[in-house]
């Protein structure tokens, strides 16, 4: 009697990819919570007074890894005659994405992570899918159901709950009659400089290959953060980013974060529809609050209570208008691609 082997590759493939995006969104969303658990470790653990965990270190290790992890999915589809085909507009754009999307956004998400709760950025940030389907609407006339707008306008309204229902702090900045934390609004700018970037990519590379947008996005982001902070502040602000403390965790946050979610969330998007995705990526906000409640003890607020539930009802509005979409057309639109799926789901740790 012959015994029977179990391939590996056919374990991996008999997984749903519903579970996969799953997966890839629970590490996502837990990516604030271990950036900020990791931030609190290099406070106990100082060099020379200076903490080796910085989050301007842990942005550009971590945006090292994601390059490093994008190569080696994507290496072989980076080729000569895929590149010749791009025009200087399609360069542009793509320059444009990466400063928006692999620089500006992480910086100031991890700006905002150093001044108030995770929590409060997690929620914060589904500002982006509202901004994004408004500016659809208005710069490239895209047309969408009722259901998909109340999503959009409630999950706004659950925003501003958050942030107006908030208890005054110390670094409050005045908004004309309202004020506003400096951490809240640097997780809100980050969900705009998105949002913004899903724009350009809607307008401009739709036709560009996800391999070269991901590989550029990451290599043009890490040069562009590089070089900003060294103009900011004295070469030394990167003493500790070879840090052996630093990297030791930074190879357990870039093996599980960055590639572990990226692997997941690609092989995801390969096997799935439009409509998963949106479905997975609507699990981020009560993903993200979970996780910082069980890595970092993070217990909502009152006002995060009442904004979350207000945004969990838009979330589901919005899946009622998406699947009402999806069973009026079978197939994805015209020119939907990879890259506005991939971009769906936010922010990724890098």
């Amino acid at each position: 009697m012959s015994r029977r082997t179990a391939n590996p590759a056919n374990v991996f493939n008999r997984i749903p990819g519903r579970a996969y995006l799953l997966i890839a969104i629970v590490i996502f969303a837990s990516a604030n919570a271990v950036i900020r658990m990791l931030t609190n470790l290099g406070d106990q653990n100082l060099i020379d007074g200076r903490n080796p965990i910085s989050f301007c270190n842990v942005l550009f290790a971590g945006n090292l890894c994601a390059l490093i992890a994008l190569i080696f999915i994507y290496g072989k589809q980076w080729n000569v005659e895929s590149l010749k085909r791009l025009s200087w507009t399609d360069w542009l754009g793509l320059t444009g994405v990466a400063i928006l999307s692999g620089a500006l956004a992480p910086a100031l998400t991890f700006m905002a992570l150093d001044l108030t709760m995770v929590n409060n950025v997690v929620l914060i940030g589904r500002i982006e899918p509202p901004l994004i389907l408004a500016l659809s609407i208005l710069l490239l006339g895209e047309r969408v159901n009722k259901w998909v707008i109340a999503g959009a306008v409630v999950s706004f309204i659950g925003v501003s709950l958050t942030v107006l229902l908030q208890t005054p702090a110390t670094d409050m900045v005045n908004m004309g009659r309202f004020q506003i934390g400096r951490g809240e609004l640097f997780a809100a700018g980050g969900a705009v400089a998105l949002a913004l970037s899903t724009i350009i990519s809607k307008v401009k590379l739709r036709q560009i290959p996800l391999a070269i947008f991901s590989i550029y996005r990451m290599a043009m982001a890490t040069l562009v953060f590089f070089v900003v902070v060294l103009m900011l502040f004295e070469p030394n602000h990167f003493m500790d980013v070879f840090s052996p403390f630093l990297w030791r965790w930074m190879l357990i946050y870039g093996m599980v974060i960055v590639v572990g979610g990226q692997l997941c969330w690609f092989r995801g998007l390969k096997i799935t529809g439009a409509a998963d995705v949106s479905l997975a990526s609507s699990f981020s906000p009560i993903a993200g609050i979970l996780a910082a409640y069980f890595i970092l003890g993070e217990v909502p607020t009152m006002a995060q209570y009442i904004g979350g539930a207000v945004i969990i009802g838009g979330i589901v509005l919005n899946q009622i208008g998406v699947f009402r979409k999806m069973a009026e057309t079978v197939t994805l639109p015209p020119g939907n691609s990879d890259k506005e799926a991939d971009t769906e789901v936010g922010f990724k740790g890098v």
